[in-house]
C-alpha cells in the first residue's frame, strides 16, 4: 500500500468520478462533507469551490486532499483539514476523514489520518481535534491509532459525538 495525499486537479478527474459514483450509489453519508457540497459531475465548478484559503461567511479556511493508492491508481478516500477551529466546529474538529465504502477495513483510514496529521503540522496546528460518532468504532480506532486521546462525549442532535485530541509535535 503506497498512499499519498493529493490535491484534486484535472489529472484526477476520473479518479474522483469513480470514487464519488461508488459513494453516491451506496446511499451512505459522504465524509468529509467538503467533498459532497457541490455536484462533482460539474468538475470545473466542483474544483473551484473545493478549496477555501480564507474565512468566508464564518467558514474557516480548509484544505481538502484525496488519498491516492498509487499502487492501484485509485482514490480510496478524502480528508479535509480546517486551519483553525471556531465554536461551531467543536464537534467537527480540525480533520474530517472518510474512506469510500468498497475500501474500508483495509487500514486506509489509519494511514490517511497519519498523513493528514503531517499536513496539519505543516500548517502550524500543534494539537488537532478529531471527532466521530460514538457508534463509528472503526473511526475511533483509526483516531486512537494515531495518538488520539478521548477528551469527552456529548450529545449533538441526538447523536453521541466523541472528541479526541492528537498532538502533532
Amino acid at each position: 500500500m503506497h498512499l499519498k495525499l493529493v490535491r484534486l486537479t484535472s489529472a484526477y478527474k476520473n479518479h474522483l468520478l469513480e470514487m464519488m459514483d461508488e459513494w453516491t450509489l451506496s446511499g451512505e453519508k459522504i465524509i468529509p462533507s467538503a467533498i459532497a457540497v457541490n455536484d462533482y459531475h460539474d468538475f470545473d465548478t466542483y474544483l473551484h469551490d473545493l478549496y477555501r484559503s480564507q474565512e468566508v461567511s464564518g467558514k474557516v479556511p480548509e484544505t481538502t486532499y484525496f488519498c491516492l493508492d498509487s499502487d492501484r491508481d485509485i482514490f480510496v478516500g478524502a480528508v479535509t483539514i480546517r486551519h483553525y477551529l471556531t465554536k461551531q466546529l467543536q464537534y467537527s474538529g480540525h480533520i474530517g476523514a472518510g474512506i469510500r465504502p468498497g475500501e474500508r477495513g483495509k487500514g486506509y483510514a489509519t494511514a490517511m489520518i497519519g498523513l493528514a496529521l503531517q499536513e496539519a503540522k505543516r500548517l502550524g496546528i500543534q494539537k488537532v481535534l478529531m471527532c466521530c460518532d460514538k457508534q463509528n468504532i472503526a473511526s475511533a480506532k483509526s483516531i486512537v491509532r494515531n495518538g488520539g486521546v478521548l477528551e469527552n462525549e456529548a450529545a449533538v442532535n441526538g447523536t453521541i459525538k466523541q472528541r479526541y485530541w492528537i498532538k502533532t509535535i
